[in-house]
């Protein structure tokens, strides 16, 4: 087995026990790469020297840069781990793609803007680069069990897949990502939906909305609804409602009302233990080295990331258009951000306005 090598963009803080927003998600992926048989992660980069020294020391990699072109072009890494930052992806995966770099991992949610997130993509495509976005929740078996179920019928005919999290941007990249997994990756037609931005609100630099809403249609005539923000919920983190039933996601734990079924029963599978979203994290850089020795497609592959994003910033289009969105979508902007800027939403409009939660 011909070894791969990997390296690592945004090191972020060395401690192992904090959050993920703390410390930086990089952690979870150079582990992952160095429980991968026939992979060897040689370098990391920041733009700190003190996270990149450290996390260099902490890892025992031989060697840490300031400057990520630098590393790219000296270590000629098979893998690059894009680990910053949404505005900074880009430009990362398009310059590692151009410099020909095998395969690419990178953070989600793709990128601020739709013409970011689909030219990475088509960049990749042209050069023959692998692309994957650390959608993990795919490999948590929690979530594998909601799809098995749907798919062995056991509430009848799929009809409609239901989300809600706190933002469509940056949690809801999983679960737009979520809904597209339980239905199989069915391509989606349409969207219709709205938002509202009466308070600054931003995740890792990026304006977000504070509430959302949005109802879409997938070519097999399922229905997905997804709710954000502000009074955001279905009372479950998924459901999906089928001719004979319910099947709810309240993880770890999953229930159903099948057929037959007079209440709602707890569902045991074999991968009871919930292996959680960083472990989660080494299963796809796993399935993503795998696609690259065998030639398959990932998990996590960027038709799919992409798939999941297509719904966010159509959502926002919905509002900005005030209509119905078909797919694909020909956009190259962040919807909410030109209208923030026009002063069509935003805090500057609402100032007058009930912003009561």
């Amino acid at each position: 087995m011909t070894e791969l090598r990997a390296v690592i963009i945004g090191c972020g803080k060395s401690t192992r026990t904090a959050g993920a927003k703390e410390h930086g998600i990089s952690h979870c992926h150079v582990q992952g790469y160095q429980a991968t048989e026939g992979c060897r992660v040689t370098a990391c980069a920041d733009i700190v020297e003190d996270y990149a020294a450290s996390y260099a020391a902490l890892y025992g990699l031989p060697r840490y840069y300031l400057d990520y072109r630098e590393m790219i072009a000296a270590e000629k890494p098979d893998i690059v781990s894009v680990c910053t930052w949404p505005h900074l992806h880009a430009e990362m995966v398009i310059h590692c793609a151009k410099a020909g770099v095998r395969a690419i991992h990178c953070e989600k949610p793709m990128a601020p803007t739709f013409g970011e997130a689909r030219r990475m993509k088509e960049t990749c495509d042209e050069l023959g680069v692998q692309l994957t976005f650390n959608h993990q929740r795919r490999f948590e078996p929690q979530y594998r069990m909601v799809r098995e179920l749907a798919n062995r019928g056991v509430v009848g005919k799929v009809l409609r897949i239901e989300a809600a999290c706190g933002d469509m941007f940056d949690w809801g990249t999983h679960w737009f990502d979520m809904v597209n997994f339980y239905n199989n990756d069915v391509p989606a037609e349409w969207v219709i939906g709205q938002i509202d931005c009466r308070t600054e609100n931003k995740v890792f630099g990026v304006p977000i909305e504070n509430q959302g809403i949005a109802s879409f249609r997938y070519a097999n005539g399922v229905y997905g609804f997804f709710v954000s923000g502000y009074g955001a919920t279905i009372w479950a983190e998924h459901r999906i409602l089928g001719t004979d039933g319910i099947i709810e996601a309240h993880m770890p734990v999953v229930k159903v009302r099948g057929k037959g079924d007079t209440e709602m029963r707890t569902v045991t599978f074999p991968e009871q233990k919930n292996i959680g979203a960083w472990s989660a994290i080494t299963f796809g850089i796993w399935d993503l080295v795998h696609g690259l020795r065998t030639g398959r497609e990932p998990e996590l592959s960027a038709r799919k990331a992409l798939a999941g994003t297509q719904l966010i910033f159509g959502a926002y289009e919905s509002s900005r258009r005030r209509a119905r969105v078909e797919f694909p979508l020909e956009i190259d902007d962040n919807p909410l951000h030109s209208m923030m800027a026009s002063g069509e939403i935003g805090p500057k409009r609402s100032e007058h306005a009930n912003v009561k939660k």
